[in-house]
């Protein structure tokens, strides 16, 4: 059997325990404070950045891996005896993760190199390299791995709802006076994964509603549908993901094991502190 190394970046919301079970390599995003560069999953997690945003006032810059970042872990996985490499990259339509990972399968014309494109972020990035993983470990080819995890694009849906526009007004996304006018209406925009990016689906008012509007919006998209994995996202938020799958439990058949992650700074500093959502693959 072919021994072929899964990779992927941190965008997935892959934790280090989940990627280590699974057997798959993580490139960290970084997360840039001034001139301290810091690396997801190993000195930067969600509460950290926003005690430093929260800090500091403004938010840092991220930076996808660079081509040499994944060359060294593709070089890395060769010498621990690797014969493919299978990499799975965060949409190419919200960062240039994917360019890097192609650009550095060019350094080994000589060695079978897979590049995904997800086409997702989160853990429905995730679940596409640990169902690639899982396939391999069971004698699946490079190409029949990948294919599998491309096949599954289509079957992923996700919903999220902002608990603040704050971070956004920090960015310039949305003007300072709508994201205090957001506050003070306690505002929450809900978001769905469409054609690569997250987009606006609708604004609700409060906590509860949003929470009702995801569940309801999750309940729709899986009508029919056998659920195969779930996992709950969120930024510095557990109390509302345990609050969230408690009510999907109530709601839908789901599987037995549904993980709940952080959002990963990458993608949270985008959010904001107090997002949470989900996502599915169901056929």
């Amino acid at each position: 059997m072919h021994k072929i190394q899964v990779i992927t970046d941190s965008d997935s919301s892959l934790s280090s325990d989940l990627a280590a079970r699974f057997g798959i390599v993580l490139v960290p995003i970084s997360i840039q404070f001034g001139e301290e560069t810091f690396l997801t999953n190993l000195n930067m997690d969600d509460k950290l950045l926003f005690e430093k945003i929260d800090a500091l006032g403004k938010l840092p810059t991220t930076a996808a891996p660079s081509p040499s970042a994944f060359a060294v872990a593709f070089e890395k996985a060769f010498a621990a005896g690797a014969e493919g490499i299978l990499c799975v990259c965060v949409s190419s339509k919200v960062s240039a993760t994917y360019e890097s990972a192609i650009l550095a399968a060019r350094e080994f014309p000589d060695k079978p190199i897979r590049v995904v494109d997800s086409l997702y972020m989160t853990m429905g990035q995730g679940f596409l390299a640990i169902a690639a993983a899982e396939a391999l470990a069971q004698g699946a080819t490079l190409d029949e791995a990948a294919a599998l995890a491309e096949g599954m694009i289509p079957h992923l849906c996700t919903f999220a709802s902002f608990a603040t526009l704050k971070y956004l007004a920090m960015s310039g996304r949305v003007g300072k006076f709508v994201a205090g006018m957001a506050g003070a209406l306690d505002i929450r925009p809900l978001l769905t994964m469409k054609e690569g990016t997250l987009q606006m689906l609708e604004r609700v008012r409060t906590r509860k509603t949003a929470m009702n509007r995801l569940v309801d919006l999750i309940a729709r998209a899986v009508d029919h549908k056998t659920i195969v994995r779930v996992a709950i996202f969120h930024v510095n938020n557990l109390a509302d993901a345990q609050v969230l799958e408690a009510r999907l439990h109530e709601r839908l058949a789901l599987p037995a094991e549904v993980w709940i992650v952080e959002f990963t700074p990458g993608l949270s500093v985008h959010a904001g502190s107090g997002m949470v959502g989900a996502v599915f693959f169901a056929r």
